[in-house]
């Protein structure tokens, strides 16, 4: 008998790869800064401050030709 199972790995981000994060305290979009193999530094485009955090995102999607960064409206 088998079961159904979800496999989550852990994104291989790019340095200078841009990126938005839903649905999370650090949502928003971003761009990769930097990257080890434990952690992953990102930048805000608005701002340009940069944040250091463990590796933590899945991918979801991939959008072609998307705006970038985003506006609130």
């Amino acid at each position: 008998m088998g079961y159904d199972v979800s496999v989550f790995e852990p994104y291989p981000f790019r340095v200078g790869q841009k990126i938005r994060i839903e649905n999370s305290r650090r949502a928003g979009d971003w761009e990769v800064a930097a990257v080890n193999d434990r952690t992953v530094t990102l930048r805000c485009p608005i701002t340009n401050k940069t944040f250091e955090w463990n590796k933590f995102c899945y991918l979801v999607a991939e959008e072609e030709d998307a705006v970038w960064p985003q506006k609130d409206e």
